[in-house]
């Protein structure tokens, strides 16, 4: 084999140009090694032997045969065709002469316990982050087991995580080679990692140093919450210090049992809460940190290891989460009762429903939107973290798996929690906030997630189509009043009725209708008060029987419905309860006398007859359309879209499209339902269907048009169609304000002047 082909390669012969030969550890240990940093020896299996390996056993067309059907959304699918793949590899023999040259460095390396890791020649790169991807062996032990090793780390570059990062990112898995790094195993008292930047909020000044007991796979992994240092990096002292409670500890198996190297054992009670390490030993650690990254003039995340009084670094990268105009993590916390603390491991607030998985069967579980509750995560977690909203785990630090995978997808993440698997529930709201690692309980105040530009120029960008927003809780009232937002597009009263209690006719029953119209009016003004003088539109409310029942009173007077979605609703219940009724538009009424920015929407009307039924029963009590007072009707049933002229002519100032609902009962679908959440896209042609005809013949009518949800948000795409077909407002989450205008104003720009 020529020299630049060689099979076997000594860390102090490499330089960190030759990831394309040893892969990005691989370059990055012989780089270190060659500049004096305290690495420990060993030698790299290249990547050439690895493409030698696929043709001598001929079993590249093979392995692109298994991957051609591939779709990395079918989680159950891709581990099939990775479990596949893995068992060509590990049943090809290596050539002869290859497994001679690996068990001869074994030996010249001196024999006893090593650490065997993969090196994928894209892993570890400032562009692509492969880190972690593949798998790594730690204290193996004698030549033939060493060989074995080398052929699994080969066969783990097509772990099902591994497969669906490379399809993300673009590449092609037989052009993607991989070495095999062999290095003396550190028998480590201590171990951890240290990042030459902040990472969660980047910020140059700070070294962050997390330590824990024993072997660092126990800290990588998330399996322990480690200590966590923070050090003034130019003055190298300590900043802060937070020792973590530690339990056991993973070490060498003392009786060298090849199928089991490593064991968990008990730590000492009295050692379990101590500090880690001295306050000399984190300087020490710090100013290792100094030199590696002035070494490669760019941020490092670097394991570290410490055995006896030496430190060790086994693996250094560059911090691939450095994003410009990335948030400060400044903003102030959320001022609402904390349900769970944890490490802020990721910056960002999102709120949405619980799913917790407790091993990777479960993965296909996790939807869109959905907020990943796991022990801690793995790479074989990364398909469903692509689809979470946030992520938290019972284990970890910041630089466990899931805190970097966070960061990566721009996700906000909260990881040692320690009891978020039992605490929480599935499908239970929660807030999850990554940059001071609380969890609340229910959908509270969130920061404003935008793009940098809209951030900057946010109070400059205008469009001719309004951006409402959908809002339900007054604390936030003032706090969004203030952003560049043309008024409420739904304020909904469900929030409000709840507050008060209550069941309406409950109340009235007491006679003490009028305390209800009074706590209503005092919820609504909040809004118009903030907004003023911008709309508010109020959508009247929209409980279903099953949630009546729940108000003190409400089983009195709410039958059990069998599909409550589809039941006792919304302007049904108008016209069949009009004292009800009547209650909340005094309340309305009283808000108007000193707030006449006061709009009023109908939700869910089935029928036109009960549109004009409503209506009357409206106008009876004095509140009829005007300059400043207009009337909305939710377009989000079926019958509407097919009479939507009938509609019309009963004579209302507004429609705004309730998409969810809409696209529920267009395509017959539960939305709520995981199974059917893949089907459930407000892009089906049938709800494009729906959507423009709805448009286009308010506009042709003189009636404004609007919709409400996240689709226009989430669906570039889609709000180009809508700007296109002439709607007049879209009405959104208070996360989404900054990035629909964006959006909408870069749709408004594409358009012709005749359109």
């Amino acid at each position: 084999m020529p020299e630049a082909q060689k099979a076997i390669i000594w860390f102090s012969e490499i330089t960190r140009q030759d990831i394309t030969t040893v892969g990005g550890k691989g370059a990055n240990l012989g780089e270190m090694a060659n500049a004096g940093i305290p690495v420990p020896p060993g030698f790299v299996v290249t990547a050439h032997a690895y493409f030698d390996f696929l043709r001598q056993a001929e079993i590249s067309d093979k392995i692109r045969r298994l991957l051609q059907p591939l779709d990395t959304n079918n989680s159950k699918q891709l581990q099939q065709i990775a479990k596949q793949i893995q068992q060509v590899i590990l049943e090809a023999n290596i050539p002869p002469g290859l497994a001679i040259e690996i068990e001869q460095a074994y030996l010249k390396l001196g024999q006893g316990p090593v650490a065997v890791r993969s090196s994928a020649t894209a892993e570890d790169l400032p562009e692509a982050s492969f880190a972690g991807q593949q798998s790594t062996f730690l204290n193996i032990q004698g030549k033939e087991a060493v060989v074995t090793a080398v052929q699994e780390c080969w066969a783990s570059l097509f772990e099902a995580r591994s497969i669906f990062y490379r399809e993300e990112q673009g590449f092609d898995h037989l052009q993607v080679g991989i070495a095999v790094p062999v290095e003396k195993m550190v028998q480590s008292e201590f171990s951890g990692v240290m990042f030459t930047t902040e990472p969660v909020t980047n910020d140059d000044h700070k070294i962050i140093i997390e330590a824990i007991y024993g072997l660092g796979e126990a800290i990588v992994s998330g399996e322990e919450n480690p200590d966590l240092y923070i050090i003034d990096k130019e003055k190298l002292r300590v900043i802060s210090k937070k020792a973590n409670r530690q339990s056991r500890q993973l070490i060498r198996n003392p009786n060298h049992d090849d199928k089991n190297p490593n064991i968990w054992v008990s730590i000492p009670t009295p050692k379990q809460a101590i500090q880690k390490l001295t306050d000399e030993d984190i300087i020490q650690l710090a100013r290792l940190g100094k030199q590696i990254e002035a070494h490669y003039q760019f941020p490092q995340d670097i394991e570290w290891a410490k055995e006896g009084s030496k430190f060790f670094i086994t693996q250094t990268r560059p911090v691939t989460t450095i994003k410009e105009g990335r948030a400060s993590g400044t903003e102030p916390e959320i001022k609402a009762p904390v349900l769970l603390s944890g490490v802020a491991a990721s910056p960002g607030i999102a709120s949405g429903p619980v799913k917790i998985i407790l091993n990777t069967n479960q993965i296909n579980r996790v939807s869109n939107g959905d907020i990943l509750v796991t022990e801690m995560t793995t790479p074989d977690f990364v398909p469903a973290m692509k689809r979470a909203t946030a992520i938290v785990t019972n284990r970890g630090g910041r630089t466990a798996h899931a805190a970097i995978i966070s960061r990566e997808l721009g996700i906000p993440c909260v990881v040692g929690v320690e009891q978020a698997t039992t605490t929480l529930a599935d499908k239970q709201i929660i807030t999850v906030d990554g940059s001071h690692g609380k969890i609340y309980d229910g959908k509270v105040t969130r920061r404003i997630k935008t793009t940098l530009i809209a951030d900057i120029f946010k109070d400059t960008i205008q469009t001719k189509t309004r951006v409402y927003v959908n809002l339900a809780q007054p604390e936030l009232a003032d706090s969004i009043a203030a952003r560049n937002v043309d008024g409420v597009g739904l304020l909904r009263a469900e929030f409000m009725i709840a507050h008060i209690g209550e069941h309406p006719k409950y109340m009235l029953d007491q006679n003490r209708g009028q305390e209800f119209v009074d706590k209503l009016a005092q919820g609504i003004t909040t809004f118009t008060k903030a907004f003023n003088p911008r709309p508010v539109v109020y959508r009247t409310t929209d409980l279903k029987t099953n949630e009546y029942r729940k108000l003190t009173g409400g089983e009195k007077y709410e039958e059990t419905e069998e599909n409550p979605m589809l039941g006792y609703r919304g302007a049904s219940r108008y016209v069949r309860d009009i004292d009800s009724f009547k209650l909340e538009l005094e309340a309305i009424k009283q808000v108007r006398q000193d707030y006449p920015n006061l709009w009023v929407m109908i939700p869910f009307v089935r029928t036109v007859n009960e549109l004009a039924q409503t209506v009357q029963i409206i106008e009876s009590v004095g509140l009829k359309r005007s300059k400043n007072f207009k009337l909305w009707m939710m377009a989000e049933v079926p019958s509407n879209v097919t009479l939507l002229e009938k509609f019309l002519a009963v004579g209302i100032d507004g429609v705004s499209i309730g998409s969810n609902d809409l696209t529920q009962l267009t395509l017959g679908i539960d939305r709520d339902n995981e199974r059917l959440a893949d089907t459930f896209d407000e892009r089906n042609e049938a709800v494009l269907i729906a959507l423009e005809r709805i448009i286009t013949v308010s506009r042709d009518m003189g009636v404004t048009c609007s919709i409400c949800g996240q689709a226009p948000s989430v669906y570039p795409e889609l709000t180009e169609k809508l700007v296109k077909w002439g709607i007049t407002s879209v009405s959104v989450s208070p996360d989404m304000i900054g990035i629909t205008r964006e959006i909408i104003a870069r749709a408004e720009a594409k358009l012709k002047p005749n359109d």
